[in-house]
C-alpha cells in the first residue's frame, strides 16, 4: 500500500512539473500586441515595429491568412495602380516572385496574380525582416483584461501559456474576439455608407484607395467621391476601451481577395496609431492626428489617392499634406471604364477655391483678403504677397528669392510671372513650405483645434 501511494505521488509530481508552464504562465511585456493573422494584422504589426516600438504578433497558424474564395491563382484588380505603403511593397514582391514565370504580366498597373500560399509566404517573409517584431506562430488567444496602464492578454503557443502585458493591443481577428472579451462595444464597421460620414473626416485619413469593395452611389457631397475612399482615424477606435484598436472588424461584409489592398492599407494605418500611443506613452483619447499621418507619409502611405501624383513625384508629400487640410481638393474623372481621382497639378487655382480654408486655418488671411481683394484668378503675385504678409517677410526680398529658386530649387516647369495664375502644384509646394497648413491640429472629426 505504501509503495502504491508513493507511486501515485511520484506520478502527480511528474505531471505537475511537466505542466508547470501551463499553470505558471511566462510573463512578457511589450509595447504593442497584435493578435490575428489577417492581412491587416500583418500590416499593423509591420508598421508598429518599423515605427520603432517593441511589437509581438500572435497568429493561430504558421502563415498569415489572405481572404480568398477560390483555389489556384488569385487575381487582385482593386487598387492596382495605387501602390500605397505596405500594399505597394507586397505587390512589388509578388511581381518579383513571378517575374520569371512565362506569360506573367509585371506591368505597373497589371492585375496582380498569385497563389494563396505564395501570397501568405511573402507576407511572412516581410515580417521576418522587420526589427522590433517577434512573431508567435500557432498561438491561440485565451483571455484579456485591463491591468493598470497595460492590457494583460493570455495566449497559448504550442501548449505553453504566455501572459503578455502590452501598452496597446490590436485586435486583427476576423470576428473582433479580443474586443468582445474585453467588454468593448464594436459599432458597425466601415461600409459603403460610412466611409466619409462627415465632410471633414478626410482630414484624419489613415488609409486611402480608389476601389472600395461593393461600393454604392452616394450623394455628391461625400469626399472623396466613391468608389474612391479614405478611412478616417476614428473608424478603428473603440470608445469604451482605451488603447484597444480594431482592423478586420472595422471592415463590413464578407471579405474576398479584392479587399486585400484595403486590408493592408488599413492595417498600416492602425499600426501607426498603435505605435504613436506606445511611443509617447499615451492613450487613444489623446491622439495627434497630424503626427500619425506624418508617420504614414514617411512610409509612403497615401492619405488621399491621387492617381496622377505617384510616389516618385518630387512633390508627392507636399501635395498629400496640403490636400489633407482641404486647401486643394481632387476631382473624380472617368477614363474609359475606369474612375480616376486626380489632383490635376497643372490646373490653375481660383480664389474661391482656396479662400474658405485659408481663412479657416489662418485668422490673418481673412484680413489679407479684405485688404488685397484678389481677383477670381489667384496669381503667383497673390500667393507670394499672402506668404510675405503671414511670415512678416519683406515682399521684394521674398519675391526675388523665390524667382531665383523657381526652376533650380523648386523645378517648376512654367516661367516665373507674378501676373500669371498660380498652378495647383506651385500653390501646394509653396504653401506647404512657407505656411505649413498641415501643422494645424485637427480633432477626430477633422475640425481645427485652436
Amino acid at each position: 500500500m505504501f509503495i502504491y501511494v508513493l507511486m501515485i505521488k511520484t506520478l502527480i509530481a511528474i505531471w505537475l512539473i511537466a505542466n508547470c508552464s501551463l499553470i505558471y504562465a511566462q510573463t512578457i511585456k511589450t509595447d504593442v500586441l497584435v493578435v490575428g493573422g489577417s492581412a491587416s494584422g500583418v500590416a499593423a504589426a509591420i508598421q508598429c515595429a518599423r515605427s520603432k516600438v517593441k511589437t509581438i504578433f500572435a497568429i493561430s497558424d504558421s502563415l498569415p491568412h489572405i481572404s480568398t474564395a477560390a483555389s489556384g491563382m488569385n487575381e487582385v484588380s482593386a487598387n492596382r495602380d495605387l501602390p500605397s505603403g505596405i500594399w505597394g511593397e507586397f505587390r512589388k514582391q509578388v511581381q518579383d516572385f513571378y517575374k520569371k514565370t512565362p506569360g506573367y504580366d509585371t506591368a505597373y498597373n497589371a492585375v496582380l496574380r498569385f497563389e494563396p500560399n505564395a501570397g501568405a509566404t511573402i507576407l511572412k517573409k516581410i515580417t521576418d525582416t522587420v526589427k522590433n517584431l517577434t512573431v508567435y506562430l500557432n498561438s491561440s488567444f485565451i483571455t484579456i483584461k485591463k491591468d493598470g496602464d497595460y492590457w494583460q492578454v493570455n495566449i497559448i503557443q504550442n501548449g505553453k501559456s504566455i501572459e503578455v502585458k502590452a501598452h496597446v493591443v490590436v485586435d486583427a481577428t476576423e470576428n473582433g474576439e479580443l474586443a468582445s472579451k474585453a467588454g468593448a462595444k464594436i459599432t458597425a464597421g466601415v461600409d459603403n455608407n460610412k466611409v466619409t460620414n462627415e465632410l471633414k473626416t478626410y482630414r484624419t485619413s489613415i488609409a486611402a484607395g480608389k476601389d472600395l469593395p461593393r461600393q454604392v452611389n452616394l450623394p455628391g457631397s461625400y469626399y472623396p467621391p466613391l468608389p474612391v475612399y479614405c478611412i478616417p482615424l476614428s473608424t478603428v477606435l473603440l470608445k469604451d476601451a482605451d488603447n484597444l484598436l480594431i482592423t478586420e472588424k472595422a471592415l463590413s461584409g464578407k471579405k474576398d481577395i479584392q479587399y486585400l489592398p484595403l486590408q493592408l492599407e488599413l492595417g498600416q494605418g492602425v499600426g501607426a496609431v498603435a505605435a504613436y500611443c506606445a511611443f509617447f506613452k499615451t492613450t487613444t483619447k489623446n491622439l495627434k492626428v497630424r503626427i500619425i499621418q506624418g508617420e504614414l507619409l514617411d512610409f509612403k502611405s497615401y492619405l488621399l489617392p491621387f492617381a496622377d501624383i505617384p510616389l516618385q513625384d518630387r512633390n508627392w508629400r507636399a501635395i498629400q499634406q496640403v490636400c489633407a487640410t482641404g486647401l486643394l481638393k481632387g476631382v473624380k474623372q472617368a477614363t474609359g471604364n475606369s474612375i480616376q481621382f486626380l489632383f490635376k497639378p497643372d490646373s490653375a487655382v481660383s480664389t474661391n477655391e482656396i479662400k474658405p480654408v485659408l481663412t479657416e486655418i489662418y485668422t490673418r488671411a481673412f484680413l489679407w483678403f479684405n485688404k488685397e481683394k484678389p481677383g477670381e484668378k489667384f496669381t503667383i503675385g497673390n500667393l507670394l504677397a499672402l506668404i510675405s504678409d503671414y511670415t512678416l517677410t519683406d515682399p521684394k526680398v521674398f519675391n526675388t528669392g523665390i524667382q531665383k529658386s523657381w526652376k533650380t530649387q523648386y523645378k517648376f516647369k512654367l516661367d516665373f510671372d507674378l501676373n500669371r495664375q498660380v498652378t495647383r502644384r506651385e500653390f501646394a509646394v509653396l504653401t506647404n513650405k512657407f505656411l505649413n497648413p498641415f501643422a494645424r491640429t485637427v480633432d477626430l472629426e477633422g475640425r481645427l483645434v485652436n
